[in-house]
């Protein structure tokens, strides 16, 4: 074979070429070193977007806790078989908000109540002995707009394609708005002055300005899901119309704590 070789320079070459390969590491399919830093090696196992949101659209549900310290509620608690708390009510809620910086959120809400409580006179009857009945509903639909700002960074971006948000983000608000309100009686009243029980309708409605402060939190859930418990208290009052003439304005401040579904966008 040596001879063989010998005689033929170009055999001689090629087999000195094969046995370098033979030797020499192939870099045609060379794996990235450990320390080369790269996406999917920089990313924490959580789920990230593709650039910071830029909103949210959510929905919730409410409980809603009025505060009920007007004349009129006061009325209605010694009269009738109505207590302190009785038109605590659930509530339908949405928002649309639009992220202005980092940490700042615009928000626009959307809420709907109604809460109607049977009752009977406590101390009258009529002239057989039986209860004299009405019906009380209190109904507000809410539109407010809200100033929305998070405590804690919302996220961190992670090279130039990848934004991770924060698992827990805190925030606190405040804002102001319209409650579109109607106060409703309906059923057998007693005319005090020479006792006579009558049936009557009885209804006012306005159109009130609202202020409120708010703090809540966003939980990620799924990727893009978060779930959001909030809390928020509203100040307003409304006029009462001709049907409730010498009552003060009625009191619709109180208590909102919600739980829902935001989806960011």
């Amino acid at each position: 074979m040596s001879s063989f070789l010998a005689g033929r320079p170009w055999c001689r070459l090629l087999a000195t070429v094969a046995i370098v390969c033979a030797l020499t590491p192939s870099t045609a399919f060379a794996q990235t070193p450990a320390d080369t830093p790269t996406l999917t090696r920089d990313l924490p196992e959580a789920d990230f977007y593709f650039g910071e949101p830029r909103g949210s659209i959510g929905v919730r549900g409410s409980l809603l806790v009025p505060g009920e310290r007007s004349d009129l509620f006061d009325f209605l608690q010694n009269q009738l078989t109505i207590d302190r708390g009785d038109f605590r009510s659930a509530a339908f809620g949405a928002d649309l908000a639009f992220t202005l910086t980092p940490r700042i959120d615009l928000v626009g809400s959307m809420d709907i109540s109604r809460k109607t409580v049977a009752s009977e006179y406590r101390d009258f009857v009529d002239n057989e002995l039986l209860p004299i009945e009405q019906r009380t509903s209190l109904r507000q639909a809410g539109v407010t707009a809200s100033v929305r700002y998070a405590l804690a960074p919302r996220g961190e971006r992670i090279g130039r394609f990848a934004w991770i948000p924060s698992r827990v983000q805190p925030y606190v608000g405040a804002g102001g708005g319209l409650i579109f309100w109607r106060f409703q009686q309906e059923g057998d009243f007693v005319d005090y002055e020479d006792g006579r029980v009558f049936p009557e309708f009885f209804s006012s409605n306005g159109i009130s300005p609202t202020a409120h402060a708010l703090g809540g939190l966003d939980i990620v859930v799924y990727k893009r899901m978060l779930f959001t418990l909030e809390g928020r208290y509203q100040w307003a009052r409304g006029d009462l119309e001709n049907d409730f003439i010498g009552f003060e304005p009625i009191d619709l401040s109180g208590v909102r704590a919600s739980a829902g579904f935001r989806f960011v966008f």
